[in-house]
């Protein structure tokens, strides 16, 4: 008998149920006893429990659902998340837990209620990061470099995404999350031109998944700008309705249905440089790694489209306003060797080495100086004062 080739799957993965509105947490009670939920835990930082944690509180238990708060230190590692999953357990059992905040938070709720084998429930306060809709969470050390990532065999049961909170967080992380979520298709892209690429699971990307993935950007492209004016003014528009979704949903099932590749690798290994690490976002960090696959795959005219965008809402287009010198060759060199070594680099469609990196750097690095010079960099400096 001949041996059995492996299988070639095409796999469609989402959250169940994904629901944005706003006032949405004054609402919240609602898609949690359709769950069935009676008790839940709540894992959030101590800024949250002073504010939306005691709104959804106050809501849950007027609605008859019993709740423990689980105060988050702040960093998605094991040490945290193991620490947390050991206080939940000397506790009353529970039958969710609600991870209510930024990414890192979201991040750490999978995990622990993965460990306590209940549904997780997400509650962004932020549209940063495509982090909420997703059946993974990326690992840090407790200082903040990445380590690792867990997948779990189910997405979170729900997603409620407030955008009245949402609108009400500094402009800066609304515009994070746009450039995580353009890399959704740019990686998308590279993915599916690949014969060899895999999503995060070992799937084949889907067709769904590549058009989730390019609408995703067609609606940054459409109403990033707009999106950004509203918000710097108050204001829940259609616009800001629009780039919430492709932020957090869009970005979230393209990526988890079609994979990541050049972008994210560099963007995980410069959190391996402190001075990155601790003064930018994810999504900015991306941000660099979009125009630098760009640039490797030699397509000028999009990494030029791209950066254009950036640059007006505020995104950095180079590695100087992400604090890094390409005239460091020992940063240069430690950035080059994680990129190579991110376990899905090889869905670029093409061999990707140090020499081919270092060119896709000065490339960008003469992008955005050309663009700066042409534009200024207004937008940037204004969303970091």
């Amino acid at each position: 008998m001949s041996e059995q080739q492996p299988l070639t799957k095409y796999v469609f993965r989402s959250t169940p149920r994904y629901i944005q509105a706003a006032g949405l947490i004054d609402h919240a009670a609602e898609p949690l006893v359709a769950l069935k939920v009676k008790h839940c835990a709540i894992l959030c930082t101590p800024r949250s429990q002073q504010g939306e944690a005691k709104r959804l509180i106050a809501v849950l238990e007027q609605a008859g659902i019993s709740t423990c708060v689980s105060t988050f230190g702040g960093e998605c590692s094991f040490r945290e998340i193991d620490a947390r999953t050991a206080e939940l357990r000397q506790q009353a059992p529970v039958d969710a837990l609600i991870a209510l905040g930024g990414g890192k938070t979201l991040d750490a709720g999978k995990c622990i209620a993965d460990r306590l084998e209940v549904p997780v429930v997400i509650m962004p306060t932020l549209a940063s990061n495509d982090a909420p809709c997703s059946a993974l969470s990326v690992i840090y050390t407790p200082e903040g470099a990445t380590e690792t990532y867990e997948v779990f065999a189910q997405n979170p049961a729900l997603v409620m995404v407030d955008t009245e909170i949402v609108a009400q967080a500094p402009p800066r992380f609304l515009v994070a999350g746009m450039g995580d979520a353009m890399s959704t298709w740019y990686e998308a892209r590279a993915c599916h031109t690949n014969p060899a690429g895999m999503t995060p699971y070992g799937d084949r990307p889907t067709l769904a998944g590549v058009a989730l993935s390019k609408t995703c950007a067609d609606i940054l492209y459409d109403y990033a700008v707009a999106a950004l004016d509203d918000v710097r003014a108050g204001r829940v528009t259609p616009a800001v309705d629009h780039v919430v979704e492709a932020n957090t949903l869009l970005s979230g099932a393209g990526f988890e249905c079609t994979g990541v590749a050049g972008a994210h690798a560099l963007a995980q290994a410069l959190t391996l440089l402190p001075e990155v690490d601790h003064n930018y976002l994810h999504g900015e960090m991306v941000a660099i790694g979009v125009l630098t696959q760009l640039m490797l795959e030699a397509d000028r005219a999009e990494a030029e489209r791209c950066a254009r965008l950036f640059a007006t809402v505020g995104l950095p287009v180079n590695f100087s306003q992400l604090g890094m010198s390409l005239e460091d060759e020992v940063a240069v060199g430690t950035v080059i060797e994680a990129t190579l070594a991110f376990p899905f680099i090889g869905n670029m469609p093409f061999e990707v080495t140090a020499d081919n990196l270092r060119q896709a750097f000065r490339d960008v690095e003469r992008l955005g100086a050309e663009l700066i010079n042409e534009m200024g960099d207004q937008p940037y400096r204004s969303l970091r004062s």
